[in-house]
């Protein structure tokens, strides 16, 4: 059944195939804070926790970034965390610099939505990301989907958390 997403408790649509634990990981094109294209074989071989947002010039995505750039410092090497908004790059570049943000590999879906279509997260009617987590292990197998309903609040970090030490 496809995640239900509202902001502010009005409903919205997700676009793109739903993504779901046990599948392979889709392949995605995205780009760094340096334009530089980026794709999910970039990291072949660690586990991945893919964390998207709609913008971190929001409440809610400042917290959710910030936070997990504080619970990446002690993930060691074998965990990488990709943070993914429709932000485009040096805005990313900016709000990094800004508040100290060093654990995390900042991503830009804005040229195609390559990651938003190929894991479901696109909100049709606001053309940006939904927030979610993700894990991917490190054969590159879906692990544990957290989709926030209310696109207003934060996610379960402590969840996810858990859910990541299990991959480790």
């Amino acid at each position: 059944m496809a995640a239900k997403v509202t902001f502010k408790g009005g409903p919205l649509t997700l676009e793109g195939t739903e993504i779901r634990v046990g599948v392979k990981a889709p392949e995605f094109t995205v780009v760094n804070t340096e334009l530089k294209p980026v794709t999910l074989a970039d990291f072949k071989g660690k586990v991945k926790v893919i964390t998207t947002f709609p913008s971190v010039d929001t409440p809610v995505c400042d917290l959710q970034v910030k936070e997990f750039n504080k619970r990446a410092a002690g993930l060691g090497e074998q965990a990488v965390i990709l943070a993914v908004s429709k932000d485009l790059p040096f805005a990313q570049a900016r709000y990094c610099g800004a508040n100290g943000i060093k654990n995390l590999v900042m991503l830009s879906d804005y040229q195609t939505s390559s990651l938003a279509l190929a894991y479901g997260l696109l909100i049709k009617e606001l053309k940006l990301l939904a927030r979610s987590i993700i894990l991917v292990d490190k054969d590159d197998t879906v692990r544990y989907v957290q989709i926030v309903g209310e696109v207003t609040e934060q996610p379960k970090y402590d969840e996810a958390i858990a859910a990541l030490k299990k991959l480790m």
